[in-house]
């Protein structure tokens, strides 16, 4: 029997559905949310995901300010700017798009921003936090990736985890929120990276394998044990002259191998990207709620 295809797309959109009503709410108070999104220098990647995250915006009602910068743009200016949105009323989410240019020191930019307006998640108070269990404005991808699992019916709870790959935008925080005592927790995480000898021995025993390390269609089917559900972070291009692009995009999970040994599989594309745009909008959400409960705005 072939592998449960875990519908990112559907389950955004459901997240979507839920968070309307809530926009609709602030916005009928005068206090419709805001998110700022900043793009410095003009990568292709980079445009195509804005231009879809202000779509998101637009579709369930929040305010898109979408400020696009020149790549000679200096570390001077984007921080300025970063203050200039902090004390912006209108502003309860910024993002600032990464890569930045290479003249750019990116910790030091994200660590500008309001962690109440860090909507991304990567600020240090809101991963010190996320570390403590206490509420905060979780990353975007592994805040999408226990959604998943929990909407889709395999709640990580008792189970054994495998995630292959430890950056600071996925494999490190999704870690921490799968072991953490609380809804979507309660794992026992593994953490694979470039050093751990014999992968493929830690995978095959895991419930739940998370393939997040940038390399094309590394995990195979032979790496995981029959029924595991298997989540694909990776999005890559790999040359295929067929491909009216001349390309096409891949998973770091050997999709076609994996549907007919895993239990559940995402796709790519149309599985974890989805889910990691909608919680951008939750994020937001959830920001200017807080925000206006607070008085700051």
């Amino acid at each position: 029997m072939k592998a449960q295809i875990i519908d990112g797309k559907k389950i955004a959109a459901d997240i979507r559905q839920e968070l309307e009503p809530r926009v609709a709410a602030l916005t009928a108070r005068g206090s419709k949310p805001g998110l700022a999104v900043v793009l410095v220098g003009d990568d292709p990647a980079s445009l195509s995901y804005v231009t879809a995250k202000e779509r998101d915006c637009e579709k369930i009602g929040i305010g898109s300010f979408d400020l696009r910068l020149p790549r000679e743009t200096t570390q001077e200016e984007l921080l300025a700017l970063v203050d200039r949105l902090n004390n912006d009323d209108q502003v309860d989410g910024i993002l600032v798009q990464l890569p930045l240019p290479d003249h750019i020191d990116a910790d030091c930019v994200l660590q500008r921003i309001d962690p109440a307006k860090d909507v991304d998640g990567f600020h240090p108070l809101s991963l010190g936090r996320m570390l403590l269990g206490l509420p905060a404005l979780l990353p975007c991808t592994p805040q999408g990736v226990v959604e998943m699992l929990q909407r889709s019916g395999h709640d990580p709870a008792g189970k054994e985890v495998v995630i292959i790959g430890r950056s600071n935008i996925v494999g490190k925080p999704l870690s921490v929120l799968l072991a953490l005592k609380r809804p979507g927790g309660n794992a026992t995480v593994t953490v694979c990276h470039s050093r751990t000898r014999d992968i493929a021995r830690l995978t095959a025993g895991a419930d739940i394998v998370i393939a997040a390390m940038g390399s094309p269609e590394f995990l195979t089917a032979d790496m995981i044990k029959p029924g595991a559900v298997v989540i694909d972070v990776g999005v890559n291009r790999v040359e295929d002259p067929q491909a009216k692009r001349g390309y096409r995009l891949v998973g770091d999970a050997a999709y076609q191998d994996l549907l007919e040994k895993a239990s559940a599989i995402t796709p790519v594309p149309g599985g974890v990207g989805p889910m990691t745009r909608t919680m951008l909008l939750h994020n937001t959400v959830c920001a200017a709620e807080a925000r206006r409960a607070t008085g700051t705005s």
